[in-house]
């Protein structure tokens, strides 16, 4: 039948099915329809939980007919009215209510094969290699004969299952079998113990005349062999007796716990069930390579030959269709429609050595078609995985540049973009890569698929880095404009809460970049661990750009002059704001003082960042990195640091000189205020301006001004304005005064060079007694 199943398609899934099929034809060819019948039959996950018994014996024994009755299977069986040979090849099916699958091997001494023995011996030692159990099924008169009960087959069979099976399994255990000699036609003429002895002496006389290996040369018979005997009476003759003993038989191999079962874990091969097809298939080709049982005829030697030319004929051919198309793919490039191509070169090659070699014989015949498609198969490979690498290249440029595309613009969505070029880039490539593939070939793009899928990612991640890195650089941007004016106002206006109103800012703008990260970081598809690792950065950074602010707001010069001003505000302006005329009698070092000890107060409360409120200090952790700059080094403790003690100390004696300064200038003011005008010359001023008076007084227009000016005396007094005026001429009056004074003075005395503000020294004895004051005050 080809290999073909006997009673059509599997049952139900629901039920194992019982269908017999093929395992080897009368070709001598290992049918591939076990591996699937394996899993109708239900025994495909059994494990190790199956059993396997073959049948051994001449052609029309009766073979088929026992294994039907011992084990419910459908083997075909002989017409008894034609006697020819029924089983072709070796068949096999399961048993049914039990999970042992039966083989049904072609008989021996057919008359059909004649002189060729290959076939005899080749399943023969298949069968006693692959089978926990082989029945060695023979006529009560064949007991004693060498031919007749197959002794000489057995012989050579065992001398090559030595050969080739004869070694110990992974356990350190030899591999054993059990042979069950089943008796037929047995009329009790000669007792069944004499039978066992006579087949028992033939065995061992079998086994002691083997050529053996030179390390078997000691085994024994009984380490790889078991012997058990039955007895069945006529089918014929004694039918009801014959189906009550295949029945209590039967039992010996459904019933494992009888002691007399005959499926014993030692004769079990240890092959997983989903294994088993593989492992029998391995057995025939070990069995078919065999030299001592192969021996190839003429015919097979003329196809050997013929086949060859008729190969090397297609291949040349298939050579030349190939070759031009080798030079693109080695430069880079996807070749179209390349798989259609080799389709049509390798289905081309295999007609023409089909149309041609199928005349001869056909074991040859298919060897070397399978030789044909090997090379075939390995000429067309490495033009297919050229083109997979070629594909692979292109589909990823093409990835990059799409990518890159989607993102150009502002408002897109990263995770969409990246994912919709992904999605085209594999698409792209599963397209190229199943048009390149070839029917009935291994090859398989999936390894090439895992590795653009791995680049795909790799550059998306980078991508999104780069992305990434760019967002947090915008975000620092912006947090540098948002915290400049708030950190300026507040250290400008130095209090004891100044640095609970910069960390108060600094907090309220960091809370607003982390939240404008986060919602354009779900766009990115960021993981947990990324958005920690950025969102440390930002507070790094952002603690770094308000540390620069605050540095550049506290630098050298910025600094003093901010106490400068503070000292200025504080000495030479009162309460209200109104600029000091310094008189002789005002307490000028007492203002000095209170102005200078004020002022060195600021320092102190510049030269750390330490907020009032407990709940606005700011910490970090020394070891955040930040994987988006440059910057390895940090140490935040350090950075809460704005002047170190030496640093106060040359800030302090600066502004002390700086103040010096200024209490100079003060104490000059009233030193220069005590030279006053003589009183005789008032007197000099009243008689030289007497007739101007009278001019005034006599004169319409002037008069006229005069009572104008009244009138406005009167409205001021009557608004209460009196006591501003008077404030702001004697001030404008005191200015006018001093700047007369000091016109007289120069006019009137030498003129002496004035110096610099923070170098000016004045002369007198006053002067020099109030600078030696000065310097014996305590710091």
């Amino acid at each position: 039948m080809n290999g073909h199943y006997a009673n059509g398609d599997a049952t139900s899934n629901k039920e194992p099915s019982y269908e017999r099929v093929q395992l080897i034809n009368d070709e001598k060819q290992f049918m591939p329809e076990l591996t699937p019948q394996m899993g109708r039959w239900g025994l495909q996950n059994a494990g190790f939980d199956y059993n396997i018994v073959a049948v051994f014996g001449s052609q029309s024994t009766g073979k088929s007919t026992l294994l039907n009755r011992l084990f419910g299977t459908n083997f075909d069986v002989m017409d008894e009215t034609r006697r020819q040979q029924t089983t072709k090849g070796i068949w096999m099916c399961r048993a049914k209510g039990m999970n042992t699958m039966v083989m049904d091997v072609e008989g021996t001494d057919g008359r059909e094969r004649g002189e060729d023995q290959d076939f005899e011996r080749k399943s023969a030692l298949f069968s006693l290699a692959s089978s926990e159990v082989l029945i060695v099924n023979l006529w009560e008169h064949q007991v004693g004969l060498y031919q007749g009960a197959n002794m000489g087959l057995l012989k050579t069979v065992f001398e090559v299952n030595l050969g080739l099976f004869g070694k110990k399994t992974a356990d350190g255990r030899s591999q054993r079998t059990l042979l069950l000699f089943v008796i037929r036609d047995h009329i009790g003429t000669t007792p069944l113990e004499n039978l066992k002895t006579t087949l028992t002496a033939d065995m061992q006389k079998i086994w002691e005349t083997l050529s053996k290996p030179s390390e078997l040369q000691d085994r024994q018979l009984s380490d790889y062999f078991d012997l058990s005997f039955a007895a069945l009476p006529h089918k014929v003759l004694a039918a009801d007796k014959f189906e009550s003993e295949v029945l209590e038989l039967r039992k010996r191999f459904a019933d494992k716990s009888r002691e007399d079962c005959v499926f014993k874990p030692a004769y079990h091969k240890r092959i997983p069930a989903d294994g088993a097809a593989f492992y029998m298939e391995g057995i025939w080709e070990q069995v078919q390579n065999n030299k001592d049982l192969d021996l190839p005829t003429q015919q097979e030697l003329l196809a050997q030959f013929r086949c060859d030319e008729i190969s090397t004929a297609a291949l040349a051919e298939f050579s030349e269709q190939a070759k031009p198309q080798r030079r693109p793919i080695e430069s880079g490039k996807v070749v179209d429609g390349l798989g259609s191509m080799m389709r049509a070169w390798r289905s081309g090659a295999l007609s023409r050595y089909d149309r041609d070699a199928s005349r001869y014989h056909q074991g040859v015949y298919s060897r070397k078609r399978a030789d044909l498609v090997s090379v075939l198969d390995s000429t067309l490979s490495p033009l297919f995985l050229g083109q997979l690498k070629n594909l692979h290249k292109l589909c990823l440029v093409t990835f990059k540049t799409e990518m890159l595309e989607g993102m150009r613009g502002e408002g897109y969505n990263f995770a969409d973009v990246v994912g919709a070029a992904r999605e085209r880039c594999e698409k792209r490539f599963l397209e190229g890569a199943q048009e390149a593939s070839v029917e009935g070939t291994d090859w398989s793009y999936d390894d090439e698929l895992g590795l653009l899928k791995e680049e795909v990612r790799g550059v998306a991640d980078q991508c999104r880095k780069d992305e990434t890195k760019k967002m947090v650089n915008v975000i620092e941007r912006n947090f540098k404009k948002q915290i400049s004016e708030p950190v300026e106002i507040a250290l400008n206006k130095p209090e004891s809460d100044m640095w609970d109103k910069v960390l108060s800012s600094f907090r309220s703008t960091l809370q607003k970049a982390e939240s404008s990260y986060l919602a354009k970081a779900k766009s990115f598809d960021c993981t947990e661990e990324e958005n920690t690792t950025s969102l440390g950065a930002l507070r790094k950074r952002a603690w770094l750009a308000l540390r620069a602010k605050i540095d550049e707001q506290t630098s050298d010069a910025a600094f003093l002059t901010k106490l400068r001003v503070h000292f200025e505000e504080s000495f030479r302006y009162d309460e209200q704001g109104v600029p000091r005329v310094w008189r002789p009698g005002d307490d000028i070092d007492g203002a000095f003082k209170k102005a200078r000890d004020q002022t060195l107060e600021l320092i102190p409360l510049y030269s750390k960042i330490q907020p009032i409120d407990p709940s606005l200090a700011y910490t970090l952790p020394s070891e955040t990195s930040d994987s988006l700059s440059e910057v390895d080094d940090f140490d935040f403790p350090a950075t809460l640091i704005m002047f170190t003690e030496t640093k106060i100390l040359d800030l302090m004696s600066r502004f002390r000189r700086d103040a010096d300064a200024y209490y100079v200038e003060a104490k000059r003011s009233t030193v220069s205020s005590v030279a006053q005008i003589p009183y005789w010359m008032y007197g000099v001023l009243v008689v030289l301006g007497w007739n101007e008076a009278m001019v005034v007084l006599f004169n319409p227009v002037y008069f006229a001004m005069l009572v104008c000016l009244l009138g406005a005396a009167y409205v001021i007094i009557q608004l209460g304005m009196v006591g501003p005026l008077f404030q702001v001429l004697r001030t404008v009056g005191t200015e006018v005064q001093r700047q007369v004074s000091a016109r007289l003075r120069e006019h009137f005395s030498q003129p002496v060079a004035a110096p610099p503000v923070r170098a000016k020294r004045l002369e007198g004895d006053e002067i020099e007694r109030e600078l030696r004051h000065r310097k014996a005050e305590p710091l």
